[in-house]
């Protein structure tokens, strides 16, 4: 797989890639938001499978490379830095980001999360709305104020349409379809992640904060402590 890593410290980049490329991974270093971009271009060759972007860039924001990079392709965007606060995180995983990984981490952590986002989604082709877990056709649902219509992955409250990443709706349809019901944790991060790894977890918390800062109904999703999380229907 080819891999892009967007890392300004020259030291940390040669160290990651050595143990990227013992895992099989053909890396690229970009040192700058720019040459990140550049590197993404359609003529620059094969299609990464994976970014790896650090947030602390000398010429942008990595929050902005981000940005950038999600408008020109859906190759999977992995963010390594050490901002650990949940709005970092959720700001992160809002502007198109697939995953966050803070400093100081784990190398097989980090491997993990590679291989589980490639997984999910196959760079180069199509648009943020083919890739990801499949929900299936079928008519809309409908939780009070809230539309979940499957067949074309839109979501309204009250009329208005709310922007949501991939995971995000694959989330929240898979908790909508069965109101009331309690999904366990590990079974969430299998049918919407496709993966048992148990570190995902955090991944999962900061997409429930996410969905519900973005619906403006914060009681829609309930977590069960110690158990997962369950849709509760307003007015139910």
């Amino acid at each position: 797989m080819r891999l892009l890593l967007v890392e300004d410290d020259d030291r940390v980049a040669a160290a990651l890639s050595a143990v990227l490329a013992r895992h099989g991974f053909e890396v690229t270093h970009a040192r700058s938001g720019e040459e990140a971009l550049q590197a993404l271009l359609p003529d620059s060759g094969a299609p990464f499978g994976v970014v790896l972007l650090d947030l602390g860039l000398p010429d942008q924001d990595g929050f902005e490379v981000c940005g950038r990079i999600r408008k020109r392709t859906s190759t999977p965007v992995i963010m390594v830095t050490a901002r650990a606060d949940v709005r970092s995180r959720i700001h992160g995983l809002n502007l198109g980001a697939d995953d966050y990984v803070v400093k100081p981490y784990d190398t097989g952590e980090l491997l993990a999360r590679i291989h589980a986002v490639s997984r999910r989604t196959a760079p180069g082709e199509g648009g943020p709305e083919e890739a990801g877990a499949e929900v299936g056709p079928g008519e809309p649902l409908r939780l009070g104020p809230v539309l979940i219509e499957l067949p074309t992955r839109q979501v309204t409250v009250d009329g208005a349409v709310v922007a949501l990443t991939r995971k995000e709706f694959d989330l929240l349809a898979l908790l909508a379809q069965r109101p009331g019901v309690v999904f366990r944790r590990e079974q969430i991060i299998s049918e919407v992640w496709r993966t048992s790894w148990e570190g995902t977890g955090r991944t999962l918390e900061v997409h429930i904060a996410s969905l519900r800062s973005k619906l403006r109904l914060p009681a829609l999703i309930e977590t069960v402590r110690g158990v997962g999380y369950r849709l509760v229907a307003p007015g139910a």
